[in-house]
């Protein structure tokens, strides 16, 4: 794994480079970064210096024929719904192990479709981070035992909710108190909250499913976090989660954990032990 592609060059991908690089572990060949068209000058601004530091050889593109060129071992998507729909399907083609951040999009069946064979068809994997929650491991292994229900709740800052659906059903300048606002399936909060809701997704895959999975989505002034809090009932364990995650300073909507679960997801491909 010592060719290294990054697909997007916004808040997570800058701190995702920032963390490897501070962390001294991850060292490759090459890195190759995916620029929006017309956006190659903004990338370089943005991850030029940092990346510098993971490899000598750092180069971006803003086609993904020129990127595949460089025959990455391991992808990471750092950018939207889209990109995973449009991109990162070629990217499995290629046989490149991609790992997926923006995993809302499998909301959309036709999405996890194509994904699924692509990684079939280029005989490797698409790895879906568990992002801002915890415990993924052990909803996943209940699932074997038979789920019976997963509620989930996200709590986070009325601006936080800025730029989504929320704006039409509440005045966000003035909440006082805390209100839910949606209530409904992982799905359609995945398909109306795609920079807010990752977290509802990656509960369904680990969990019963897209339609099966509740979700509860809050505006709340009395807190400074990223609230996610989920319960799970099934036929081996039940348990509940709270996690206060930390607003990315640069953008509110996304939890600064989230950026430490990809690049744990980095350096298990790197280090001689992994957990």
């Amino acid at each position: 794994m010592r060719r290294l592609a990054i697909l997007g060059h916004g808040n997570i991908a800058a701190t995702l480079v920032d963390v490897l690089g501070r962390d001294g572990r991850a060292r490759f060949e090459a890195v190759s970064v995916l620029a929006r068209p017309g956006a190659i000058d903004r990338a370089r601004e943005s991850l030029a210096g940092k990346a510098s530091v993971l490899a000598d050889e750092v180069t971006f593109y803003d086609t993904l024929e020129g990127l595949l060129t460089e025959r990455p071992c391991l992808a990471v998507e750092c950018a939207t719904h889209s990109v995973v729909r449009d991109t990162v399907p070629a990217v499995l083609r290629a046989g490149c192990e991609t790992v997926i951040v923006s995993i809302g999009a499998f909301a959309d069946p036709e999405v996890a479709d194509a994904v699924e064979d692509a990684a079939a068809s280029g005989q490797t994997r698409a790895v879906l981070v568990p992002g801002a929650i915890g415990g993924v491991d052990a909803l996943a292994a209940a699932k074997l035992a038979g789920i019976e229900t997963v509620v989930y709740t996200g709590r986070k800052p009325p601006a936080a909710w800025r730029g989504t659906p929320a704006e039409n059903a509440l005045d966000l300048d003035q909440v006082a108190e805390p209100i839910v606002f949606f209530e409904g399936t992982a799905r359609r909060a995945a398909s109306d909250f795609p920079k807010n809701a990752n977290v509802a997704a990656t509960l369904a895959l680990a969990g019963p499913g897209f339609d099966a999975t509740r979700v509860r989505l809050v505006a709340d002034p009395t807190i400074g976090a990223n609230v996610h809090e989920y319960e799970v009932r099934s036929a081996s364990v039940n348990f509940s989660i709270r996690l206060e995650g930390k607003a990315s300073p640069d953008n509110p909507k996304t939890s600064v954990s989230t950026v430490y679960s990809v690049a744990r997801e980095v350096l298990n491909r790197i280090v001689p032990i992994a957990i």
